[in-house]
């Protein structure tokens, strides 16, 4: 024994700290938070501080913990194992900030150290180390915005959600390295701002627990009870989840419950089997990404992803889950070929262990925590993803409208003059819009890995450029569905995304750019202002076309209603580089209507051409009572509102 483990013997925990209860429910797949027993805890015991450790490795011959304070030598606290598979071990004298991993000794006499599974922080990367810390010392102060989450997060509201990767969205000029990442409180100082300047309501982050490749952009989850450390500590990631609920602005953070890395200091071979995994290739490993699958069918498996999606919510008071990749959780045979996969007890090819996980947690996560959101980025047909698990539904609040995405994009990316022959792309979304709780989102994927910028896919010279991503993102917002927006895309930045460098905000010198930030700013404002675009999206009563079949002109035009007011708005899009005069549409009410927005305004950079405020004639049209006869601007969407 060293001398640094002589001043920290080590010594049973108390049976009181993992209670028979506790080990039941974890082996049952049934504890809700697991996080407060298993990983590193800051106690005391009969007078004594320090720190209580739990593991499980049924699998492994011995467990210990290693670190500065023991040389990382294992032979100084071997921990105690007891039948549900769980070591522990309480370490008097042992502080906060203390990093520490497990050493693992296998049946077969192999060794891997290995972070904690549970750990709440990590060394910076390229280090693994976990490292202990107490959750509970932030003093928080988003009570009011707690108590009213449900409601501003409920199905009627307006949610518009600016999609981010904290580490390229700015920054910071640094002498040793060129640029750094920006600290979770700077992020606090400026990037708030930001979203309130634009009007949106609430922030994804792509994932924030810690991982160890930049490349996987937090894909790849290595702690996944741990903010990664890049930009701060735990603390310091709360005080920014709390100044942007001071500031009334919602917080979503991409969870990753579909795979994990092969990383030797992560969940891979834990104990030297595959515990968290399948054995069998077919199963237990994702191909295309190299990653290894959760087994969903195993019950400590089931507490430990269950427990983390919960933890995010109670310790950091996070108000949404995105859950990635969940059509590759739901499908055995997801990106594998004839052979390569094996059937459910059914024959079928549906994950069934996947499924129940999924509808578990949904259960779970609504039932503790009313109002709080999880969003299934979900990109097949499955049917329910958004309803009910007691309908049969996955229980998700929102499901990703990837259909909308991959047709309206491909309608853009058209030139003009063939667009008239993809008329459908634009229109079959309504097909099946309603079927699901849908947000419609430009995401990240849409603008890298030579898929270009969301501008640059945009046909025509530079002025047709901006006039179709205006009236893109016009359609967009005025469209039955919540908005997700991806950084970048709000001012057009040329270039695709590219994780290593801060976004392009010299392009905002540019009257083009400044034009489509202006152009979304409104956009926002408008949304929140005007309950017949948000509060009535997922029933047909809010929605109804005009002219859905104007091929020839490429335009299109619908109503937008209320659900409780009656209230209607006229959306008209003219989706070519034309000026259509008298373009005549039935409108759903008589007299005068003005422009709520016209992306085609000077002061976005258009060609400034408006009808203002125009009356209607008593004259049936498309249906309607009403006509108006209206000037459209080229590559242009209207919102008209009753003068």
């Amino acid at each position: 024994m060293t001398t640094n483990s002589i001043s920290f013997p080590g010594q049973p925990a108390p049976a009181t700290w993992l209670s028979d209860f506790d080990k039941y429910l974890i082996g049952e797949g049934t504890h809700e938070r697991a996080y407060e027993k298993l990983g590193a805890h800051l106690v005391s015991f009969e007078g004594k501080a320090g720190i209580v450790f739990a593991v499980w490795a049924p699998n492994a011959r011995e467990v210990s913990i290693i670190g500065d304070f023991n040389d990382w030598d294992g032979k100084c606290h071997p921990m105690h194992s007891s039948d549900s598979g769980i070591w522990s071990l309480f370490i008097p004298g042992l502080k906060e900030y203390t990093v520490y991993k497990y050493r693992l000794i296998t049946q077969q006499g192999e060794q891997f150290d290995k972070s904690d599974p549970y750990g709440f922080a990590m060394e910076l990367r390229p280090a693994t180390g976990s490292v202990a810390v107490n959750l509970d010392s932030y003093q928080w102060g988003d009570g009011q915005w707690l108590n009213e989450r449900a409601q501003r997060q409920s199905l009627d509201s307006p949610i518009s959600i600016y999609e981010v990767h904290l580490a390229s969205w700015q920054r910071q000029p640094d002498e040793k390295y060129g640029s750094r990442y920006l600290t979770y409180r700077e992020l606090a100082e400026t990037l708030i701002p930001y979203v309130l300047k634009m009007g949106y309501t609430h922030i994804e982050l792509l994932p924030i627990a810690e991982h160890p490749f930049d490349g996987s952009w937090g894909y790849q989850v290595l702690g996944f009870f741990a903010p990664t450390s890049r930009f701060g500590t735990p603390q310091d990631f709360m005080y920014f989840v709390d100044q942007c609920h001071q500031h009334n602005i919602g917080v979503i953070v991409d969870w990753v419950p579909a795979h994990f890395p092969k990383d030797g200091a992560g969940l891979n071979y834990f104990d030297g089997t595959h515990l968290y995994a399948h054995e069998d290739p077919r199963q237990g490993e994702h191909q295309d990404w190299g990653t290894m699958i959760f087994n969903y069918g195993r019950n400590e498996v089931r507490s430990f992803l269950i427990s983390n999606a919960l933890f995010w919510i109670d310790k950091y008071h996070i108000d949404g889950l995105r859950v990635d990749a969940v059509a590759s959780m739901l499908y055995l045979d997801y990106s594998r070929k004839e052979g390569e996969w094996l059937p459910n007890e059914h024959g079928g090819r549906e994950n069934l262990a996947a499924i129940s996980f999924l509808r578990k947690t949904n259960e779970v996560v609504h039932g503790l925590f009313p109002g709080v959101l999880t969003i299934a980025e979900e990109s097949t047909s499955w049917p329910m993803v958004s309803r009910p698990t007691w309908s049969g539904g996955l229980g998700f609040s929102l499901k990703w409208n990837m259909g909308w995405m991959h047709d309206t994009l491909s309608y853009m990316c058209h030139d003009s003059i063939h667009r008239r022959f993809h008329h459908n792309e634009i229109t079959f979304g309504m097909l099946y819009a309603f079927h699901e709780n849908f947000i419609l989102p430009i995401s990240h994927d849409e603008v890298v890995h030579g898929k270009g910028s969301l501008v640059n896919k945009m046909p025509g010279d530079d002025w047709q450029k901006f006039a179709n991503l205006r009236a893109y993102l016009g359609f967009m917002w005025s469209y039955p569905g919540k908005k997700l927006l991806f950084m970048g895309c709000d001012f057009g930045q040329w270039q695709e995304w590219n994780h290593d460098k801060g976004l392009e905000w010299q392009a905002l010198e540019a009257e083009n750019h400044q034009g489509v930030q202006r152009f979304v700013q409104d956009l926002n404002q408008v949304y929140k202002n005007e309950p017949t675009l948000h509060e009535n999206d997922y029933d047909w009563t809010g929605f109804s076309w005009i002219n859905a079949n104007d091929s020839d002109n490429s335009v299109f035009s619908f109503i937008r209603r209320a659900k409780n007011t009656g209230d209607q708005l006229v959306v008209v899009c003219n989706l070519t580089p034309v000026v259509r005069e008298k373009y005549r549409i039935g409108t759903p009410q008589g007299g005068e209507w003005r422009e709520l927005i016209n992306s085609d305004l000077a002061i976005y950079w258009g060609s400034g051409i408006s009808s203002g405020v125009t009356a209607s004639q008593s004259e049936p049209s498309h249906g309607c009572e009403h006509t108006l006869e209206l000037t459209l601007p080229p590559l242009s969407v209207l919102i008209l509102k009753p003068a």
